[in-house]
């Protein structure tokens, strides 16, 4: 049986959250959230959601909302501010206490986000906040970088999709770590792309092949597939399509 998440945007509908410059928080954390939802699906994890749309819930109602589902792991998505503008940068992470695997997966979070480039201020302890207090499973409120900060929202916009992939990827780590998603030889490829028409597929072929990945292309169901490398094991593969992703492709991991 998959292990289970639910993933909260922070705010929502009448509660905007921090603002800056016309940009807020409450945009931001969604877009993140349902992208980092998306990559853990993928993984395997059973993915749930506080909200998929611009609506408002309260902090108690949320946590209300992972314990009736019975989730595994709870993680909160925000964007930090500043009384002054341009003056903090960087991410950190929120737990209730630093303690147990809810510790481990922050600080895995963090040094994912710091490889993106983001300044690590690290973990700290928040007993008071509800989202924290009245969950009932491990939960963690990760800051992605100051939403008044013009660096951290240059970082966010132009490296979204590699810091959706460093959440993923944090607690992804912490769960190996710990032995709940086991890495089991298997096989494993990560696609690069799927094409209706064979010369598209063979471009981007060339193009990886240039950049010394080693591409294929097979054709199932009229589409042709261009897919990279086959490993024995899911942090191969994890590890080969964050090199993709950091040179621009959109890819996905599969399992054969």
């Amino acid at each position: 049986m998959p292990y289970s998440i639910m993933l909260d945007a922070g705010h929502g509908g009448r509660d905007p959250g921090a603002v800056y410059n016309g940009r807020a928080e409450k945009d931001d954390s969604l877009a993140l959230t349902l992208a980092v939802g998306e990559i853990l699906q993928d993984r395997g994890l059973d993915v749930l959601y506080t909200r998929t749309t611009d609506v408002y819930e309260s902090p108690y109602q949320k946590a209300m909302e992972a314990n009736e589902a019975g989730v595994d792991f709870f993680v909160s998505i925000h964007r930090n501010s500043n009384p002054t503008p341009n003056t903090s940068s960087g991410v950190e992470s929120l737990v209730y206490d630093k303690s147990g695997i809810k510790l481990e997966m922050a600080e895995n979070i963090n040094e994912q986000l710091e490889a993106v480039g983001f300044v690590n201020l690290g973990v700290k302890e928040r007993p008071g906040l509800v989202i924290l207090r009245r969950t009932r499973m491990p939960a963690v409120l990760v800051e992605v970088g100051f939403i008044n900060s013009d660096t951290d929202n240059m970082l966010f916009d132009n490296n979204f999709e590699d810091i959706a992939l460093a959440i993923a990827e944090g607690i992804l780590d912490t769960l190996q770590m710990n032995g709940d998603i086991p890495s089991v030889p298997g096989s494993y490829t990560v696609q690069a792309g799927a094409f209706r028409n064979g010369t598209y597929a063979d471009r981007l072929q060339q193009e990886l092949l240039d950049q010394d990945f080693p591409a294929v292309i097979s054709q199932d169901n009229g589409l042709y597939r261009v897919t990279v490398g086959t490993y024995p094991t899911l942090d191969e593969a994890a590890a080969v399509e964050r090199r993709l992703k950091r040179a621009g492709y959109q890819t996905v991991i599969v399992s054969g």
